[in-house]
């Protein structure tokens, strides 16, 4: 699908093109082409040609392919973004309002830009940002340096990057913060990572698993020693994963310790330390001193190179167990990504107990999403585990700030590491396919197409997993 110009864009505002699902796509024999799942309907043709009083066509668009480039192009950020005047407000007050609107919403960062003409602020809301306000240029450098002051930064350095963190405190609730300054063309961009949060309300049971995979996850973390890997990419849930896990294993009888880059949650019992690489406490130097320390359980926050991976396996054959996280797209590439870090295809089999890969996918927002009746061709070359009769798709509405979703669902492929498995990775097979498939291993896939048929979420929400399934 073509790109359209900012001229061609500029044509419908987002909430226009959303209403009639049409992306402009050029000219025509004198007519303004526009990109629809409807391109035979004469009413509609003529309601736009009324709209932008120029001579219109409408051109056949796949509706997956459609809906993405209308979330490219004119995302729905619900209601124009609240213009405030910061002079009136104060830096610090706006401040502690941002933070504190965001832990309401469920948000984890806040975003302060600043452009040419103007500066906003937009909040990340079920790994969407959306825009909330918008000030003007000239307050921008007050807010900023509130922000700096709070998390005990250089205020006269502007040229450089600065990281930091600061505790906020309203109404009994506190917010631990990471703070990331980053100097831009017009200025310089915050973002604040909202942390400190407490894992107490965090139960395995529910993460999403089904009975299979939650059994098969409970093994692997109840037994006395070996590896247990979460994988996915950023954002994905993995850290809520592990707190999970480690919430169910903080016992008294049990000496816990973790080393994270940054501690998102904080849990009572547990001895949790941040990564200062600049320092020289790296995942791999923790963890050498954490097996002086007569560890049980030991979580490093991931496993990045060689190094660390050599080191959480030598703490596994050693006697402890250990958690953690890696960077692969299936529960099975994650042993081919340990043997490509050089740790041995007979020590992964030895000391590996689980391997769990994970996605989240946004569910749609049950006040405004509608029902469309599944068409042939709707995704073609998509293995779809079973046949669809109708599906749902995003809308939009105040409830859900205009994006069509609300919330979000993991889904998991669980991975227990049993003797016919480990003889395949000593033998070096590198596709395990077929034999996951006889032993039931529910695939990342499968678990997204159950959302899809029973209409919590869209085909384009979950279009990147059948297609990499």
């Amino acid at each position: 699908m073509a790109e359209p110009t900012t001229a061609q864009r500029d044509l419908l505002t987002p909430d226009q093109a959303w209403h009639y699902r049409v992306v402009p796509a050029g000219e025509a024999d004198g007519r303004t082409l526009l990109l629809s799942d409807r391109p035979g309907d004469e009413a509609l043709r003529q309601e736009l040609e009324v709209l932008l009083g120029a001579p219109i066509a409408l051109k056949a668009a796949d509706p997956v392919e459609l809906e993405r480039a209308l979330g490219t192009h004119y995302r729905r950020t619900g209601q124009p973004s609240r213009r405030i005047d910061l002079g009136a407000r104060g830096a610090e007050h706006l401040l502690h309002d941002l933070v504190h609107e965001a832990r309401q919403l469920g948000s984890s960062d806040i975003h302060i830009e600043v452009y040419a003409d103007a500066a906003r602020v937009r909040i990340r809301i079920d790994g969407l940002l959306v825009e909330r306000y918008r000030y003007g240029k000239a307050d921008h450098p007050a807010l900023v340096n509130r922000v700096k002051v709070q998390a005990g930064l250089d205020i006269s350095e502007k040229r450089l990057p600065q990281d930091g963190r600061m505790v906020l405190e309203r109404e009994g609730q506190r917010s631990d913060i990471r703070v990331s300054v980053l100097p831009t063309l017009h200025g310089e961009k915050v973002v604040l990572r909202l942390l400190g949060q407490d894992a107490g309300h965090l139960r395995i049971d529910d993460l999403g698993m089904d009975a299979r995979q939650l059994a098969d996850y409970q093994d692997g973390v109840r037994r006395p020693h070996g590896i247990v890997l979460i994988s996915g990419p950023t954002g994905s849930g993995k850290t809520t994963t592990l707190y999970a896990t480690l919430k169910q294993l903080n016992e008294v009888r049990r000496n816990v310790v973790t080393v994270e880059d940054p501690i998102e949650y904080t849990l009572e019992g547990i001895n949790q330390v941040q990564l200062r690489e600049g320092i020289g406490l790296t995942f791999a130097q923790a963890l050498r001193t954490f097996l002086r320390q007569d560890p049980d359980v030991i979580m490093l926050g991931e496993i990045r190179d060689a190094e660390t991976a050599q080191m959480a396996i030598r703490a596994a054959l050693t006697g402890h167990l250990v958690l953690s996280t890696i960077h692969t797209n299936s529960a099975w590439g994650t042993l081919s990504r340990l043997m490509d870090m050089g740790v041995p295809p007979f020590l992964v089999a030895a000391t590996l107990n689980t391997s769990v890969a994970q996605r989240l996918v946004r569910l749609l927002c049950p006040a405004c999403k509608r029902t469309a009746p599944w068409e042939a061709g709707l995704a073609p070359g998509l293995k779809l585990p079973g046949a669809l009769h109708a599906h749902a798709v995003a809308v939009g509405c105040t409830a859900c700030h205009y994006t069509g979703y609300k919330g979000r669902q993991a889904v998991y492929e669980v991975l227990r590491l049993d003797g016919e498995l480990a003889e395949l990775l000593r033998t070096g097979t590198h596709d395990a396919g077929a034999v996951l498939g006889r032993k039931g291993i529910r695939t990342l896939a499968a678990s997204a197409y159950e959302l899809l048929r029973d209409q919590r979420t869209s085909l384009e929400e979950v279009h990147p997993l059948f297609s990499a399934a």
